[in-house]
C-alpha cells in the first residue's frame, strides 16, 4: 500500500496535541499507526491448506457415501489444485490474509509490534521513564497504550483502558486522527497529574505521529 494513511494537516494537528500535552508535564508521548503488523503470509497459509484437507475429507466421505470412488491419484491431484489456488489467492491478494487468520494470533503480533515501536522509538529511555506509546494497527483493528515503568505503576489500568476504547472507536468510525489527538489530551492529563513540567524540562522525543 503507498501513500499515507492520515492526510498532512492531520498529522499536525497530531503534533500540535502532543506540543499541548507535554507543555504541561514531564512525560513524553509518541504515536505510531500501522497498517498491518505483520504480512500474515504463513499463517494465512497454513490455515487455508488445513482447511482445504479437511474439506476434501468431506468431500471423499460424501462421494464414497454416493457410490463413487475416485482413484487416489485423482483425490491427491485435486487437493494439490486446491491448496495451490488458495495459497496463489493468499500470495496475489495480501489482504485477504487476515481473514483466515484467528483474532487472537492477530491481537499477539499487533502486541510484539507495539512493543517493537516501544522500544525502536526510544520511548524507554526518557529521564523519568515517562514515555507513553499510542499505537494502532489498522488491518487489525487493534490499539494499545505502552506505558514506560515511571508512569505505569501509578496510573489504574482501567484509565489506559479507556485511552485504547477512545482510540478504537474513533478509528473504526474512520476518523483516526481525532482518535489520536483525544487519547493524547487524556494521557497528557495523566501525565500532568503524576509529572508536571518543571523549568528545567527537556522535550526528549520528536512531537509527530509515525506510519509504518
Amino acid at each position: 500500500m503507498t501513500g499515507n494513511v492520515m492526510t498532512r494537516q492531520e498529522h499536525s494537528r497530531i503534533a500540535e496535541a502532543i506540543r499541548a500535552a507535554e507543555e504541561r508535564t514531564a512525560g513524553e508521548i509518541y504515536c505510531v499507526v500501522a497498517r498491518s503488523s505483520d504480512s500474515y503470509l504463513f499463517p494465512a497459509a497454513f490455515f487455508v491448506t488445513a482447511a482445504m484437507l479437511l474439506i476434501s475429507l468431506a468431500v471423499a466421505w460424501a462421494l464414497h457415501h454416493w457410490w463413487f470412488d475416485p482413484r487416489p491419484t485423482t483425490v491427491v491431484l485435486a487437493q494439490l489444485a486446491a491448496v495451490a489456488c488458495g495459497l496463489a489467492l493468499l500470495w496475489f491478494l495480501p489482504a485477504m490474509r487476515i481473514w483466515f487468520v484467528p483474532r487472537r494470533l492477530r491481537y499477539r503480533h499487533a502486541h510484539a509490534n507495539a512493543v517493537k515501536q516501544f522500544l525502536a522509538r526510544n520511548v524507554h529511555i526518557t529521564e523519568a521513564r515517562t514515555g507513553v506509546l499510542l499505537f494502532v494497527s489498522l488491518a487489525e483493528r487493534y490499539a494499545e497504550v505502552v506505558a514506560d515503568a515511571g508512569i505505569d505503576r501509578r496510573v489504574d489500568q482501567s484509565a489506559w483502558d479507556g485511552v485504547v476504547s477512545t482510540l478504537v472507536e474513533h478509528a473504526a468510525g474512520d476518523r483516526l486522527a481525532d482518535g489520536f489527538v483525544a487519547a493524547v489530551g487524556s494521557v497528557g492529563a495523566l501525565l500532568e497529574q503524576h509529572f508536571p513540567a518543571g523549568e528545567l524540562d527537556v522535550n526528549e522525543l520528536d512531537d509527530h505521529v509515525v506510519e509504518i
